[in-house]
């Protein structure tokens, strides 16, 4: 085992020691060496109730025959950090999650890992972690929060009653009492956000690809049986353990293929594209930006979950979950390994109905097509994502003039008070990877554009990225970004910009010949933030159409 090499020989006779002095008994020397990576804080919905799973995680592994170690890994939430000089920091956690996991596995020489963890950049940082350490991991997503309750059997939720019941006010649609309602019921408890945002997204993109127990990525965190799987993982990673299973051979390219097509199925958030590239990138598999286009095209979307539709994680969960959907992609999804030790199809076999009023066969689909889409053209070279799930009819194809804004809190202050109307677009710049820094999520102002009724003639495109809570017409991860010069940064006020996402296009429509002139006199910003870590990390991030990762180079 890894952990030989600190508790075997007389060499380790200080190691040994110290860990003894840790309280580790002599006779758990020889065990394998469970490290359980938790991202408990008070400061998460999401993560309050791990303190709970914890608990649990380390009754399975010493149930199992492993010896258990805590150590913390950070996390920020998103909702709370978002519109302030917060969500800068947001993306980054995800590269030092993962570089803290790799130091304390590798410093400590762990034996297997279980990574508990549920909000939107703290899983992916952890399974970035796992494919670049490539020791036996386990994930456990702490679950999903439920829906709030109103009067008449009105369900409440985080986003739509938050951030778009804000620009409501703003618009008069709603009062001071239905605000305070709102407010009081979007978060009624513990749990990471109740529609397919993207924590949920990744909950279930982990399941997906067999990193995780089954029915872990939907079932509740107030239930019983999320419980009853932290304690089933404990147990399970001392087995992978002795049986040497490790990320990679699960990570395959077959099993990122299985969860692009579940997102695309479900709708999921758009920052899965970002995610699921880094994670790749980690594991060692090639899947370029353009695998996520390909495989919408021929995957329905067969679920309309909240934001964009009408159900919850907590009816997704009862209607079948994860295998549910897999279940009605039928041939689409591959049979691949899992951490369960059954192959996808195996798990799926075992599940005995599924709602299809919630989880819909592909041929009585919501869409025809993926959740996600990619478009290209001379504003996004190398790529831009839409959401397309969230997309009414009439605003997959437009043409609007463009509004330019060098910052999200300049944009979000135009759309507050009235600046924007009808035919326009919004392009919000320097917010990408390097400029931003750390692409900050647009929620606030996409938002604010559906809250004041805009959604169906307002278009929004940014170098930045979107909440999976995001819904309406809005392109991210536009490639280059305006940091380095991409095309985003040649637009002025009144250009048009055509929107066909059918064709996969965006265009801005001006000559290459002033294109050509606008950046002979463009001028590169000076750095938004010029202190602490975010100064290093604009220095080696990435590009959004990598997902975003940094390197060395």
């Amino acid at each position: 085992m890894r952990s030989d090499m600190i508790t075997q020989g007389l060499e380790r006779t200080p190691h040994r020691a110290l860990l003894k002095g840790t309280g580790l008994p002599q006779s758990e020397m020889g065990k394998p060496f469970i490290g359980i990576a938790t991202s408990f804080t008070d400061l998460i919905p999401g993560h309050v109730g791990m303190r709970d799973l914890e608990r649990f995680i380390e009754k399975g592994v010493h149930t199992g025959g492993g010896y258990s170690f805590f150590f913390g890994i950070p996390g920020v939430c998103d909702g709370i950090s978002m519109g302030h000089k917060g969500m800068h920091y947001s993306l980054p956690t995800r590269e030092l999650i993962a570089d803290m996991v790799e130091s304390v596995a590798e410093a400590h020489r762990l034996d297997g890992l279980v990574l508990l963890t549920n909000c939107d950049k703290i899983t992916p940082g952890m399974l970035m972690a796992a494919a670049r350490l490539d020791i036996p991991c386990i994930v456990v997503t702490a679950g999903p929060m439920m829906s709030g309750r109103g009067d008449a059997g009105r369900k409440y939720s985080f986003v739509t009653d938050t951030f778009e019941a804000m620009a409501r006010y703003k618009a008069g649609v709603i009062d001071d009492a239905e605000l305070a309602r709102c407010e009081e019921n979007a978060c009624p408890g513990m749990g990471s956000c109740q529609g397919l945002f993207t924590a949920n997204t990744m909950a279930i993109l982990t399941e997906t690809m067999g990193m995780s127990l089954p029915r872990c990525g939907t079932a509740l965190a107030v239930s019983a049986l999320k419980r009853r799987i932290a304690f089933a993982s404990g147990e399970r990673i001392v087995d992978l353990v002795r049986e040497n299973v490790t990320p990679r051979s699960i990570m395959t390219r077959e099993a990122f293929e299985n969860a692009i097509r579940v997102d695309l199925a479900l709708g999921g958030s758009s920052n899965t594209v970002l995610h699921l590239l880094a994670i790749a990138h980690e594991a060692g598999v090639e899947l370029p930006l353009n695998t996520f286009d390909i495989l919408s095209k021929t995957t329905p979307q067969i679920a309309s979950m909240n934001p964009a539709g009408e159900h919850f994680m907590e009816d997704l969960d009862a209607a079948g979950g994860v295998a549910g959907v897999m279940k009605q992609l039928g041939d689409k999804i591959h049979d691949c390994p899992t951490l369960m030790g059954l192959s996808t199809k195996e798990i799926v076999a075992s599940l005995k109905g599924v709602d299809d009023s919630v989880i819909r066969p592909v041929d009585a689909p919501v869409k025809k097509e993926g959740g996600i889409a990619v478009l290209f053209g001379n504003i996004a070279p190398q790529g831009a994502v839409v959401k397309q799930s969230g997309v009414g009819e009439k605003m997959m194809q437009f043409t609007g003039s463009a509004r330019c804004f060098d910052s999200e809190d300049i944009a979000m202050a135009a759309i507050m008070n009235g600046q924007i109307k009808s035919g326009d677009v919004v392009v919000i710049r320097y917010e990408g990877p390097k400029g931003g820094p750390g692409m900050r999520e647009m929620l606030a102002p996409t938002a604010a554009i559906m809250g004041l009724g805009l959604g169906d003639s307002v278009a929004l495109i940014t170098d930045g990225r979107f909440s999976g809570g995001t819904r309406g017409p809005c392109i991210g991860h536009i490639s280059p970004e305006a940091a380095v010069g991409g095309p985003i940064a040649l637009v002025e006020d009144g250009d048009k910009i055509e929107l066909d996402i059918p064709s996969r296009s965006l265009k801005l429509l001006v000559s290459d010949e002033e294109l050509a002139n606008r950046r002979a006199r463009w001028v590169a910003p000076e750095p938004k933030i010029k202190k602490g870590w975010l100064a290093r990390y604009a220095k080696v991030v990435t590009s959004a159409h990598t997902g975003a990762i940094t390197t060395a180079e």
